[in-house]
Parts: structure tokens; sequence; C-alpha cells
């Protein structure tokens, strides 16, 4: 039976009211979207990621960074087997939880980052990104608690000596620098160790002489050794360089750390 005028009108308006206070939706006609005006198609899981690509190129901005992993927590909704889609936001999510002042956001986004690297490396074992990534968000949580344990510090070896393992040139050496970062960090009881770690960071140099964060750990790891002339070497380097357009905001913190490792060499 059609109800019309105003009492039908009436009665579609307190259907949708009592609708909303429940959490259901009224399907009322009106409220459909039309060929002309209604919602935007849904993206595909590729212009998901090729939205994250874009966003990540401009990173220096966390408000991207955020807006990133949105997309590519959408992509991986609609395709949880797309490994592209998992290690870009283990990427995205570490860069995140380095960056952000909030404590929380940054906790959060690293644990996301490792759920989200564990699922690409289940996808696919035999990559590298999966992996740099995953070792590279275990690698911050740690660095976060006061309660990083032997087993942590062996994840984030285990994840980066599989880097090397299937292609030690990734990103310039970068797992080279996570390693050497590992070994200058770690408390001694744990396995942390100042020669070692300069031993990887020059092992590093190989793949990434243009790597300004690892010529920054190299820097503080020659400094830890008492080699400070070494590294003076490493800061006039960083702060001369030209940095590669893809990584400038890290060239930016390398800058950074450099400024502040040359003022304690000084004193």
């Amino acid at each position: 039976m059609k109800i019309g005028g105003k009492r039908g009108m009436l009665l579609c308006f307190l259907t949708t009211v009592l609708a909303v206070a429940v959490g259901s939706s009224c399907r009322n006609r009106a409220a459909e979207p039309t060929k002309s005006g209604g919602a935007a198609p849904e993206k595909s899981t590729s212009e998901s990621i090729s939205e994250a690509d874009a966003l990540y190129s401009q990173r220096k901005d966390l408000s991207n960074v955020r807006r990133g992993i949105i997309a590519l927590r959408q992509a991986r909704t609609r395709d949880s087997g797309n490994y592209e889609a998992a290690w870009k936001l283990a990427r995205l999510d570490y860069f995140l939880g380095s960056h952000a002042k909030d404590e929380a956001e940054r906790d959060a986004a690293f644990r996301d980052g490792i759920d989200a690297g564990k699922s690409a490396v289940l996808l696919q074992d035999n990559k590298a990104d999966g992996h740099f990534w995953l070792g590279a968000n275990y690698g911050g949580s740690a660095e976060m608690s006061i309660l990083a344990s032997l087993s942590s510090i062996q994840d984030i070896r285990a994840q980066l000596e599989k880097v090397i393992e299937l292609d030690e040139s990734y990103a310039g050496g970068s797992a080279y620098l996570g390693l050497g970062q590992l070994y200058l960090k770690a408390p001694k009881m744990l396995g942390g160790d100042s020669k070692k770690a300069v031993e990887y960071l020059e092992k590093g140099l190989r793949f990434g002489s243009n790597n300004a964060l690892l010529r920054l750990r190299l820097a503080e790891g020659y400094h830890a050794l008492g080699r400070d002339q070494d590294a003076k070497k490493q800061i006039d380097f960083i702060l001369k360089m030209t940095p590669d357009a893809d990584y400038v905001p890290e060239y930016d913190d390398a800058v950074a750390g450099a400024k502040v490792l040359e003022k304690r060499i000084q004193l």
C-alpha cells in the first residue's frame, strides 16, 4: 500500500531518525546516488597505491603520510594479497613513527608497520622490501621501549640480514645502515658494539656513498670509538653533498643530526 502526501513524508522522516539512532539507514529513493550527482566511484587497488606513492613523495608534510596510510589501508581491505600495498604501508608507517611528535601515534604507527611488514613477508618472502620495512619498524618500536629485549634485537637483525642475502644494495645499502644503527644503539648487555657497527656501516658505503643517514651513523660510530677526525670527514661530506631528489626529507634529518654531532665533538 502506498503512503502519499504529508503523512507519507512524515513517516519517512520518522523512519530515518529511528534508523540513524540504531545505526541503520533509510533506503528511500531520494537518498540513493544518481548518475549525475552520486557518490564518487571506489578507487581500484592500483589507483590507491599510486595515490599513496604521490603522497609519500611529499612525506615531509606528515598530513600527506597519514593520507597515504589511509589510501593503502583501503587498498589492502580490497586486496589483502597485494604485496606492494603491504610493504608500502609498512614504509609509510615507519616514516610516521619516526617523525610524529605524539608518542601514542608513533607507537601505533610502528605497530601497524610491523603488521603490514609481516603480511608483506608472508606474501613475498623472496623480496627485500617487506623484510627491510618490517625490520625498520621492529627497530623503531624497540627504540621507543625501555623494555627492548634480546628477542626484539634478534628480530631486527634477522630481517636486515635477510635483506642483505636478497639484495645487499637495497635502498643504497640501507640494510647495512640498519644493522650499524642496531649495534651502535643497543646496550652492551644486549649485544651493542660500536666497532661492529662501524664495520657494517663501512660496508654499506659500497652501495650508499650518497646515503646521508648512513654517513651520519658512521660519523656517530667513529665518535663512539674516539675517531673524531674521521667523524668530522663524514659530517663535512653530509653538509656539502647534493642530496638525491627522492630522499630530501632523509637528507634534512641527516643534516640536523650532523650539526648536533659536530657541536658535541667540539665540546
